[in-house]
């Protein structure tokens, strides 16, 4: 058929085609294709992968094909990765989108890499780790055992934890090899909080000591309270020690010479926490780089200055409730921009700028859930059974270990969080150490630490 004959041809069955129905179409493509050979076969074949089968991965520029990938959940990118050598690489080289997985999961970003690859590997690590974590496997646990008699506190620090029993002994124990390195005579200890060269100790005799570790001598006593001495914090830098009673007052003392310098009242129940810290944030009563001191009772926390003034007069008072109807559970948590404590009714974060509540987490579902520690990505939690891992950004519940009978102790003193770092977000390095420890009742110390993740 000549040229302008067959381009006439064409038009004609072109303008029929299009008036015909979708059945009549389909009815004419399949006469058509069975009256082809195999070349007119092959180019059609061709033609539809291009139609149908476009690789957008191939075709678009990267930029876009970067910015599809980003919606793209972590199993389907895993998919997409073994569709062909040209997805993979491509995938493989798209730092923001590995990085936007790990993020997710609770993995702390580092900006500074941007190895692609590199994110690729730690999100499979950390798919890993959180899936121990659900599966109760993430953790394992131990014993310190060296006490003749019960253990009323405990604190740790770098590696190392530090109790103090009812035996008139204090202890440091080396958490991952479970040695004791120091073992000194002291009073029956309520609480104690050390460093490398000295352990301060609050006792139910109403006093305060230091102790030197090396030596086991007591360095010096503090003498005022008329109650038990539930809580102690203090600052070598400020030589300032605070403590809180069960006389209802706080006092702050001259650490290296003993002397109470001011005795806060005001209080009406046990205080069971003090916290010595500086403010982060700047408000109407404190600026950045200000020390302050927080203490706590069953129903309300006060925040205090730690000038040397006597009588001095309490900035704020938070509650959860007006009527005293709701107890706060003695877990005080203060990162010098946010309040953090639990109660009955669920967790709360008070703004330390404005002290207003910032956010409440109810956990009535979950009766006696007590708060461990607050971080910005996950929280740790527990009750009388388990150990629990909340991501605080969906407040869903990611991971639980089983806790053994443990020891209860209503001033909060004898269990406490391990490393916190993690609860920020894990970064591959921080999940490792001590997670939680609690004193039992055959006066051992039961662990439970991070199992190394594979």
């Amino acid at each position: 058929m000549e040229k302008a004959a067959f381009e006439g041809w064409l038009e004609s069955v072109s303008a029929s085609y299009l008036t015909l129905s979708d059945q009549q179409r389909n009815q004419s493509l399949d006469r058509l294709i069975s009256l082809s050979g195999a070349t007119q076969l092959r180019y059609l074949s061709n033609g539809l992968e291009t139609l149908l089968k476009r690789d957008f991965l191939r075709l678009l520029p990267l930029e876009l094909a970067f910015y599809l990938l980003r919606w793209l959940d972590p199993e389907t990118l895993i998919t997409c990765c073994l569709v062909c050598k040209q997805w993979n690489k491509v995938i493989s080289t798209c730092t923001e989108v590995w990085q936007g997985v790990c993020c997710d999961l609770g993995w702390r970003i580092d900006d500074s890499i941007q190895d692609a690859q590199h994110w690729k590997c730690i999100y499979l690590k950390a798919k890993l780790r959180m899936k121990q974590l659900k599966e109760e496997e993430a953790f394992e646990t131990s014993s310190l055992i060296g006490h003749s008699a019960r253990v009323y506190a405990l604190y740790y620090k770098d590696g190392l934890l530090c109790t103090g029993s009812d035996d008139l002994s204090a202890k440091l124990w080396d958490v991952r090899t479970g040695q004791c390195i120091y073992g000194i005579q002291t009073h029956t200890c309520a609480t104690v909080k050390f460093d490398e060269q000295k352990l301060v100790t609050g006792s139910f005799d109403n006093t305060i000591a230091c102790w030197e570790w090396s030596t086991g001598a007591k360095i010096q006593q503090f003498r005022g309270h008329t109650g038990a001495v539930f809580s102690v914090d203090y600052n070598d830098d400020l030589d300032t020690l605070v403590s809180g009673s069960a006389d209802f007052t706080v006092k702050v003392w001259a650490l290296s010479a003993g002397a109470c310098l001011n005795t806060f009242t005001g209080h009406t129940e046990w205080v069971t926490k003090v916290i010595l810290s500086m403010s982060e944030v700047e408000s109407m009563m404190h600026s950045p780089g200000d020390y302050t001191l927080l203490s706590a009772d069953k129903y309300e926390i006060k925040v205090w200055p730690i000038g040397r003034e006597i009588n001095c007069e309490c900035l704020k008072t938070l509650a959860v409730s007006e009527d005293r109807s709701v107890c706060l559970q003695p877990r005080l948590q203060f990162d010098g921009r946010h309040v953090i404590c639990s109660s009955d009714l669920g967790v709360y974060q008070w703004d330390f700028a404005s002290f207003d509540i910032l956010r409440v987490i109810k956990t009535h579902h979950m009766p006696n859930l007590s708060l461990l520690s607050f971080g910005e990505v996950f929280a740790l939690l527990f009750d009388h059974s388990y150990l629990y891992v909340m991501d605080l950004r969906t407040e869903v519940i990611t991971g639980r270990w089983p806790l053994p009978a443990y020891r209860k102790s209503k001033r909060g003193s004898s269990f406490l969080p391990g490393v916190t770092a993690w609860l920020n977000g894990l970064d591959g390095d921080n999940d490792s150490g001590l997670v939680f420890a609690t004193s039992m009742p055959d006066h051992s110390i039961h662990l439970v630490l991070w199992k190394e993740n594979g």
